[in-house]
C-alpha cells in the first residue's frame, strides 16, 4: 500500500516539476528584475532596505485605449488575451486616480507605483467598501442585492453546493431569469465535484429550464490528472455593473451552521460598488467568454471598462445595462472614505500573467516599513514569497501571521505547520486561531492598505489556479481589518520554534517534511 502510494505521489509530482517555473508561462511585460534576490518592484539598496522613489514620470501614464477596440467586431479583442494577466482594458482617463504629489512615498504609495508600472494594474478611486466578516452577512447583502437586480447577474464561484444556501440561491436566480434578468452562472468543475455536496446534472438541467445560464469551468473528465491543475478558484458576483460581491466566500450554508469536525467557519468578504466592479465584470466577461464563447466585454454590460464600442454604432438595440449603485438599498460604506476608495484589482490566470499575483505580495511585503499581518488557511508559500517575509523580517518589520488550528484539507496542517515553525525561527509571531476554521484570505501593511480575494498563500493559487484579489489603499478598510484581526487575537495561542517538536509527534513531522515537496498540490 505505501509502495503504491508513493508510485502516485511520483506521477503526480513529474508533471508538476516539469510545469513549475516553465519560461513560456512567464509574462514578456513583466520585468524579470522582479524575481531577483530582493525581489521587490522599488529601489532597494545592498542589503534590501527600500529606498524612497521619485516621483512617477508622464511616461507612467497608461496608454490610450489600443486601435484594435476601435473597430467594431463580433469576436472577443485581443486585448482579453493581453499577457500581462492585468485587468484586460485601460479605464478611461477621468476615473484614474492621479498619483501622490509627495516626494517621499509611503508604502501604499510605493505599491501603487509597482503594481501600474510592473503589473498593468489600473486603480481608481471613486469606490465603496463594505467588509463582511458573517456568512449570514453576505448570503442576506447579497441576496438582497439580487432582488433588486434588473438587467444582470453575473456569478463566477469555485463551488455552489447543493445545500440549503446553494439551492436558495438558485431558487432566487430563477426567479430573476422569469422576470426577464440575464442570470450567468459559472463554477469549477473539480470545485464542484471535489465537494460532499455537488450539484448533479439533474440540477444544472433545472436551472437551465428555469432561464439561468450555467456554465462548468473544465469539466473533470478521464483522465482526471490533466483536469487537476488550473483552476478556477474566484467568487466574483456583478450586478447590473453596479454593485460587487467578492472575497473567500463560496456558496455554502457552512458558513452559516459550521460544520461539526471544526465548528463555526470563518472568512472576508467585500460588497463593492464604484468603478472597481468595472474590473469584476471584466474578469468574469473573459472567463465567460472563453468557457462559452459568448462575448459581453462591451457596453452593455461593461461601458466604463471599455473606450469605445465592440459593436456596430448605428445598431441602436445595443444600449447601456448598468445602474448606479444609488439606485440600491446596500449595505453601504460608513467610513470617512467612502467613494473616495483607492482600488486596484489584480487577477492571476495561468500562461498570462500567471506570476502577477506572486509579484504583487511581494511588492507589497517589500513595500513594508513597519507591520504585516496576514491571515490566511494554508500558508506553505512559494519561494518567492517566503523570501520576501524573511526580507521584512531581517529589516525589522514586525510579522503577524494567523492560521487556523484546523483544516478542511488532510497533509496541509503538519506542512503549514514547519513553514511556520521556519517563520518564528526569524521572529516572526505566528498565531494559531482556535475559533473554528479560518477561511480569510487577507494580508495589512503598515495599516495603509490591505488586500482581500480569493487567493490562498500556496502554490496551488500562485502557481496554477485562477485567483482574483482586491489591493485596497485606504486607511479606514485597513484599520477595520486591524480591529477584527485584533480581536481574533484573543482567541489565538501563541506558536515557537520550540513549540513544533513538542505538539507535532515524529509521524506529523516527517509528513510534513516529506508532503512539502510536493506542496504544489496542497
Amino acid at each position: 500500500m505505501r509502495r503504491l502510494f508513493l508510485l502516485i505521489a511520483v506521477c503526480v509530482w513529474l508533471p508538476l516539476w516539469g510545469s513549475v517555473g516553465n519560461p513560456s508561462e512567464v509574462s514578456a511585460s513583466v520585468p524579470s528584475s522582479l524575481d531577483s534576490t530582493c525581489a521587490a518592484p522599488l529601489l532597494l539598496d545592498s542589503s534590501c532596505a527600500a529606498v524612497p522613489l521619485p516621483l512617477s514620470s508622464p511616461s507612467s501614464v497608461p496608454s490610450p485605449v489600443p486601435s484594435s477596440l476601435d473597430s467594431p467586431s463580433a469576436a472577443v479583442p485581443s486585448s482579453l488575451d493581453s499577457p500581462s494577466g492585468a485587468v484586460p482594458f485601460l479605464l478611461r482617463d477621468s476615473i484614474a486616480a492621479p498619483l501622490p504629489s509627495s516626494s517621499v512615498l509611503t508604502s501604499d504609495s510605493v505599491i501603487r507605483r509597482a503594481f501600474e508600472q510592473e503589473l498593468g494594474v489600473t486603480f481608481t478611486n471613486n469606490n465603496s467598501v463594505v467588509l463582511i466578516h458573517t456568512g449570514r452577512k453576505k448570503f442576506d447583502a447579497m441576496f438582497a442585492a439580487i432582488r433588486q437586480a434588473r438587467h444582470f447577474i453575473h456569478l463566477e464561484y469555485f463551488n455552489f453546493r447543493n445545500d440549503s444556501i446553494g439551492l436558495a440561491l438558485f431558487d432566487l436566480l430563477a426567479v430573476k431569469a422569469r422576470e426577464g434578468v440575464e442570470v450567468r452562472a459559472m463554477f469549477d468543475g473539480f470545485g464542484n465535484s471535489s465537494n460532499d455536496s455537488p450539484l448533479r446534472e439533474r440540477h444544472l438541467r433545472k436551472f437551465r429550464e428555469a432561464g439561468i445560464k450555467v456554465a462548468e469551468f473544465d469539466p473533470m473528465k478521464f483522465p482526471w490528472i490533466n483536469h487537476a491543475y488550473h483552476r478556477d478558484h474566484r467568487k466574483i458576483v456583478v450586478i447590473d455593473g453596479a454593485v460587487g460581491y467578492a472575497g473567500g466566500m463560496n456558496v455554502a450554508d457552512y458558513y452559516i451552521h459550521g460544520r461539526p469536525e471544526y465548528g463555526e467557519f470563518r472568512d472576508i468578504h467585500m460588497e463593492l460598488t464604484g468603478d472597481v466592479v468595472a474590473h469584476y465584470e471584466a474578469i468574469f466577461a473573459r472567463m465567460w467568454w472563453q468557457q462559452t464563447g459568448e462575448v459581453l466585454l462591451n457596453e452593455i454590460y461593461a461601458p466604463q471598462a471599455v473606450g469605445t464600442s465592440f459593436l456596430p454604432e448605428t445598431d441602436k438595440r445595443f444600449v447601456p445595462r448598468v445602474r448606479k449603485a444609488s439606485e440600491f438599498h446596500l449595505l453601504g460604506d460608513t467610513s470617512a472614505t467612502a467613494g473616495r476608495k483607492l482600488i486596484g484589482v489584480v487577477e492571476r490566470r495561468p500562461y498570462a500573467g500567471s506570476k502577477n499575483m506572486r509579484k504583487a505580495y511581494v511588492a507589497a511585503i517589500d513595500a513594508a516599513q513597519e507591520l504585516i499581518q496576514i491571515v490566511n488557511p494554508y500558508p506553505t508559500n512559494v519561494k518567492s514569497v517566503r523570501r520576501a517575509l524573511r526580507r521584512a523580517l531581517k529589516r525589522g518589520v514586525k510579522v503577524e501571521i494567523m492560521v487556523s488550528a484546523k483544516s478542511d484539507v488532510p497533509i496541509t496542517p503538519d506542512i503549514v505547520a514547519l513553514e511556520m515553525k521556519k517563520l518564528a525561527k526569524r521572529g516572526a509571531d505566528v498565531l494559531y486561531n482556535q475559533t473554528g476554521f479560518h477561511h480569510s484570505k487577507v494580508m495589512m501593511v503598515d495599516g495603509r492598505l490591505c488586500t482581500i480575494g480569493s487567493t490562498n498563500l500556496d502554490a496551488r493559487s500562485f502557481l496554477f489556479d485562477y485567483e482574483v484579489n482586491s489591493f485596497i489603499l485606504d486607511r479606514p478598510t485597513t484599520q477595520e481589518l486591524q480591529h477584527i484581526f485584533e480581536d481574533d487575537k484573543l482567541h489565538c495561542t501563541p506558536f515557537r520554534e520550540e513549540d513544533y517538536r513538542r505538539n507535532y509527534n515524529f509521524g506529523h513531522r516527517f509528513i510534513g517534511h516529506f508532503f512539502s515537496l510536493f506542496r504544489g498540490f496542497f
